[in-house]
């Protein structure tokens, strides 16, 4: 469990990532379950669950490609770094993809049976990155971040979004 807010250094960023990473994939699951379902919210907004996890996607690689990668790279992480990098690309474009099938707005049963194959594509290519980041990646994460940039992370993760117009580095394959 965290620590209270007051003292960020002593906060577990692994532990706060590995809880995105939970958030994320129960969004896009309860999408997935949503579409199958035939199920809306009280808007008749069936897709508000997909579309607040791609949100929530898009920030975390941002706070980490901004914020974690670059001093566990300096340490010496560099090879794990590529790979997360490569992947995050590959997540982006996914989720490129899932903006358009959006977009097209083909018959609603075909649109979903479509989002809802996206999505476990997606799923898949997230299980695959997260069982490498976690204990690769997040297990350095409280040990190589200095001090100041462990509270900049911490408090980003509290209250920062994704700049406007952001793309993660490798976005274009």
């Amino acid at each position: 469990m965290p620590a209270p807010a007051s003292n960020p250094a002593s906060i577990s960023i692994g532990e706060l990532l590995t809880r995105e990473h939970r958030e994320i994939d129960a969004g896009i699951e309860a999408f997935v379950a949503r579409a199958r379902n035939g199920a809306e919210d009280a808007t008749g907004n069936w897709v508000a669950p997909l579309l607040d996890a791609m949100t929530a996607l898009r920030r975390h690689i941002y706070l980490e490609e901004a914020f974690l990668f670059p001093p566990i790279r300096a340490a010496g992480l560099m090879m794990p770094i590529m790979v997360m990098l490569r992947e995050h690309g590959e997540l982006w474009r996914a989720m490129d993809q899932l903006g358009e099938a959006l977009e097209s707005g083909t018959g609603d049963s075909c649109l979903r049976h479509n989002l809802v194959t996206r999505c476990g594509t997606m799923l898949e290519l997230l299980e695959a990155h997260n069982s490498k980041e976690e204990p690769i990646i997040y297990s350095r994460a409280d040990v190589d971040l200095s001090e100041a940039a462990h509270a900049e992370l911490a408090r980003f993760l509290r209250t920062g979004s994704t700049p406007p117009g952001w793309v993660c580095e490798r976005a274009a394959g």
